[in-house]
């Protein structure tokens, strides 16, 4: 059983011992690029643009368009979505971080982290830079995994290149196939932003400002959060 989203208003604390970082709808804020890109892609389909972006967010592009087109081959699947990184890699306008997103990546200077995203090195490189974020020394990025979230094993990867055990992570997640990942990794998941509400979090904030980043002398991570009702 997963655990239950805190509802408290109350601050939360939670500790672990290495965190791990969703990129897109996280800590860079990519809806105006990737609301433009798969617009264009479900109409150039046929398919309902907003139905589409329920879709969208946390997976790679190659697992949407197997969710949204079931009966397509996965090599035409895996076609477009080349086609369909090269144009979200060109695109940043309109790329900025998450609010409190800088002076979060700032805390986490030094501590155990990774970043876990769906998007290609490239893909990442060039929306970090954009959100003019500092890209973690650990990345698991799409060339890294067999599996799409909502699998876990992009965020099992992290765990394993930080050297830490599952449970002792926290996952940090705006999307319901980063969250599903992340409690299928057997880890706890910050939910980030409007997106993250719905979807089981151990615990939710509307965007990063509402967390402080503390550390103790062993070496752990302590994360305080004033969560959303």
């Amino acid at each position: 059983m997963p655990a239950s989203t805190t509802t408290s208003t109350a601050p939360v604390t939670l500790t672990a011992q290495a965190l791990l970082l969703d990129m897109d709808g996280t800590i860079v804020n990519s809806d105006a690029v990737v609301e433009r890109c798969w617009h264009d892609w479900a109409v150039s389909h046929g398919l309902d643009p907003q139905e589409a972006m329920k879709v969208v967010h946390g997976r790679q592009g190659y697992a949407t368009m197997a969710v949204l087109l079931p009966d397509r081959p996965m090599e035409v699947n895996h076609a477009e979505n080349a086609v369909m990184l090269a144009r979200e890699t060109a695109d940043t306008d309109g790329v900025v971080p998450v609010a409190g997103a800088p002076e979060f990546m700032a805390a986490l200077d030094g501590l155990p982290h990774a970043l876990v995203t769906s998007a290609d090195t490239a893909l990442a490189t060039a929306r970090m830079t954009a959100a003019a974020l500092p890209m973690p020394g650990i990345r698991v990025t799409a060339e890294s995994v067999q599996a799409s979230k909502p699998d876990p094993e992009g965020f099992l990867m992290g765990a394993a290149a930080l050297g830490v055990d599952p449970a002792d992570c926290i996952v940090f997640e705006d999307s319901a196939a980063g969250i599903t990942a992340g409690r299928a990794a057997g880890m706890r998941v910050i939910g980030v932003g409007p997106r993250a509400a719905a979807h089981a979090p151990t615990a939710h904030v509307p965007d990063l400002t509402a967390l402080h980043v503390t550390t103790a002398p062993d070496g752990s991570i302590t994360i305080t959060l004033h969560p959303t009702t």
